[in-house]
């Protein structure tokens, strides 16, 4: 099957980027000893944007909403130019001066889907790809209760240049779920296959 249309979203061109240019990360080459002595070196990106009293870039987002049929997980999808592909992803974002990751959570979740949830647990600090880049997390877990009157009619908050659309898939189904979306062109991101992958395992081992 093709790849899902994203509307008009396409590369137009690529090119390396000039330190000066760049907001968010940077590259950088970083000299150190290795655990017998040797001198070597090492290229990395470095985020830019961690507040100053902040220990952590951002928060991920598992939000689930319980239903009759059994609790489901808030997923997104949205186009991502590195990757040319419209990606399935959990909700999240970057965390504001003088945030906790709870409210960033909060926040986030709210700008992001519209929903109102409350936080049940953080995790300790997560990082991306610590080969290729410093960027790192807390995984903030978030129930969202669909009889309050604000998550009746949740309207999102985006940026001007997000363009996001918010689904929903049962927790009970979440491994085959993202075994279709991938086989119709969509791109899962490593969190959500975590999840399911955990969930998989979980169900097999009768854990």
């Amino acid at each position: 099957m093709s790849p899902p249309n994203h509307g008009k979203a396409r590369i137009l061109s690529r090119c390396p980027l000039d330190t000066k240019e760049a907001k968010w990360k940077r590259l950088v080459k970083t000299t150190y000893l290795d655990p017998i002595g040797v001198q070597r070196t090492w290229e990395s990106a470095e985020m830019q944007t961690r507040p100053a009293d902040s220990t952590i870039d951002g928060v991920s987002i598992v939000a689930t909403i319980n239903k009759p049929t059994g609790p489901e997980i808030l997923l997104q999808k949205q186009y991502r130019p590195a990757l040319d592909k419209i990606v399935v992803e959990i909700p999240g974002g970057l965390i504001d001066p003088g945030e906790t990751a709870e409210q960033c959570a909060v926040r986030e979740l709210r700008e992001e889907t519209g929903y109102v949830g409350v936080v049940r647990r953080v995790s300790g600090v997560l990082f991306n790809s610590p080969g290729f880049c410093n960027n790192n997390y807390m995984l903030v877990y978030v129930d969202v209760d669909l009889e309050l009157p604000e998550n009746q009619d949740p309207k999102p908050e985006l940026e001007e240049e997000e363009f996001i659309e918010v689904f929903a898939l049962p927790v009970r189904s979440l491994f085959g779920e993202l075994k279709r979306l991938e086989s119709d062109g969509f791109a899962v991101e490593t969190r959500v296959v975590a999840l399911a992958e955990g969930l998989e395992l979980a169900r097999k081992w009768g854990l």
